[in-house]
């Protein structure tokens, strides 16, 4: 799908999380398709490769944001305001603990883990959705391990807990908007070789991110909430 603007100003997105893995990835992905991309960075000092991206003669704006800190989300929101999105796109995540069982990990990893996976991005989503316009997407990376249906073998428990919570947090969010406004979308975008996913996973950042990015862009003008895979399929609950 070639979702290039054809005329007029370039849609503008926010990319949370954009530093590395497919942050970084859908940045540069939607410099190519002559979007304009503000993307966030926690240490400003160590984005050097956000900073230096540069893709189709374009390069993204970098703003600070640590989704762990609320003081930092209120404040890009206040830099933001009068901004209007087409894209809000939260990639922030962690994992700790893969191979323990949930009884053996310390509550501050698994703490850490919540916060940077649940609590921080619906944080983002909850005070940044007013920017995105009324046809516009605000998008978050979930797993389909976040998907309670779907937990047959256990394992990876803290990381499924937490994208769990984020499901269920931004479907709280949705469930108290009204019907109309942008779409709200939980992606999973299956396993990918990333620092997160590992050099084993299934697939690559390059085949992946221009689908993924596909399927979120394809909810525009679709009010209320999905949690879809790659394909645009719906993960069940």
């Amino acid at each position: 799908m070639d979702t290039r603007p054809e005329s007029g100003p370039a849609p503008n997105a926010l990319v949370v999380g954009a530093t590395r893995g497919l942050g970084r990835a859908t940045t540069a992905e939607l410099l190519r398709r002559s979007w304009s991309v503000i993307g966030t960075a926690r240490d400003l000092d160590r984005a050097a490769e956000l900073t230096g991206l540069r893709e189709g003669g374009r390069s993204a704006r970098v703003e600070r944001l640590d989704v762990r800190d609320p003081e930092q989300v209120r404040a890009l929101r206040s830099r933001l305001d009068g901004v209007r999105l087409d894209l809000l796109l939260v990639c922030a995540g962690t994992t700790s603990h893969q191979d323990t069982p949930i009884g053996a990990v310390p509550d501050d990893a698994f703490a850490e883990v919540l916060l940077t996976n649940a609590l921080g991005p619906a944080r983002v989503v909850d005070l940044l959705l007013d920017l995105v316009a009324d046809d516009g997407v605000a998008a978050v990376m979930s797993s389909g391990q976040g998907s309670i249906a779907d937990n047959v073998r256990g394992g990876r428990e803290t990381y499924r807990a937490s994208k769990a919570a984020l499901n269920m947090l931004v479907r709280s969010i949705a469930a108290r908007r009204p019907e109309s406004g942008p779409a709200l979308v939980l992606l999973a975008p299956g396993w990918i070789a990333t620092d997160l996913g590992g050099p084993g996973a299934t697939y690559t950042l390059e085949e992946s991110v221009p689908l993924v990015l596909d399927t979120a862009l394809a909810q525009r003008g679709r009010p209320g909430l999905a949690y879809v895979d790659r394909t645009g399929s719906t993960v069940p609950w």
